[in-house]
């Protein structure tokens, strides 16, 4: 376990017996083998007795994802007083209740199917306020925190390296993650992170989102919902999430790997006070499907 992480509030548990599941299979030359899965189960969510959705999900963080989800798809305000989370592990479902009464039948019906891993779900319009957000100019990005950090994040004991087919997402202070969170969809890691931050009452404006996902609509989407300005990954972007990015004046930076990365929106506010010549090239054993490009890429 890294020692010098004293800022992580919230940190992977890969011993969490709930998590995994040993199989027995053979590997590529017919050898008995017995691997460690990630399992995952169905969590149907409910706002004041309406039921919203059923998500895939590893449900280590029941009340945190369904904070998340219902703030990033805007049927939960900021100030919204919650009056109660109820989650029954048995029945697999989670009950939020508000003080506020809410009805989102209309919403419900339009549904749009995001690019998530374990394939998401959003409702509404996707681009509601949106344009409306305005992030803070003062924000930056030194290339030292960046470095530092993505070491750090790789150093964590995960369950991603336990058992694979999970996607990570941190949130971060300069160099330090301050939260870090799994789940079988990066969508999922998102809400979890965005919930924890609506409970213990964080702001995202001095903030850094990392994420393994890709650098998709969605996934600058909830960050500029979050309110935090600077989005990074070790995944590669789409068109329309650097188009969406550009517009609110998101920093975007992608295919995070050893010395490379690459940032496409937001270029103002990284800092480039790293020395090259000292910063290490990433372990092979932490890529990630995606991930290999940014270093068998010619140098720019």
């Amino acid at each position: 376990m890294p020692d010098d992480l004293p800022a992580l509030r919230v940190r992977p548990d890969p011993s969490d017996p709930r998590l995994t599941r040993r199989v027995f299979g053979v590997d590529h030359t017919g050898a008995a083998i017995e691997a460690s899965v990630t399992v995952e189960r169905p969590l149907t969510l409910y706002l004041n007795g309406q039921e919203i959705v059923t998500m895939m999900t590893i449900a280590d963080r029941p009340g945190d994802l369904a904070l998340g989800y219902l703030l990033n798809q805007n049927m939960l305000r900021m100030d919204d007083q919650v009056t109660a989370i109820d989650h029954d592990e048995d029945l697999g479902v989670v009950v939020v209740r508000t003080a506020r009464r809410t009805d989102f039948e209309q919403k419900l019906k339009k549904k749009t199917l995001t690019s998530g891993c374990a394939q998401g779900t959003a409702f509404g319009d996707l681009m509601e306020n949106f344009s409306q957000v305005r992030l803070p100019e003062a924000a930056e990005l030194r290339t030292s925190w960046l470095y530092r950090l993505l070491h750090r994040i790789n150093t964590l004991p995960t369950l991603y390296l336990e058992a694979g087919a999970i996607h990570g997402c941190a949130l971060c202070q300069q160099d330090q993650p301050v939260v870090y969170m799994e789940d079988v969809g990066r969508h999922n890691a998102v809400d979890k992170i965005a919930g924890w931050m609506f409970r213990e009452g964080v702001t995202g404006g001095d903030k850094i989102f990392y994420t393994t996902g890709r650098l998709t609509s969605e996934m600058v989407i909830k960050t500029v919902r979050m309110g935090i300005p600077i989005l990074v990954s070790r995944s590669g972007f789409t068109a329309w999430g650097v188009e969406l990015a550009r517009e609110v004046g998101l920093t975007l930076v992608g295919r995070c790997k050893g010395r490379r990365f690459t940032a496409l929106a937001g270029e103002h506010r990284i800092v480039f006070d790293a020395d090259l010549n000292y910063v290490e090239e990433e372990s092979a054993r932490h890529w990630r499907k995606n991930s290999r490009e940014a270093t068998e890429a010619p140098d720019a």
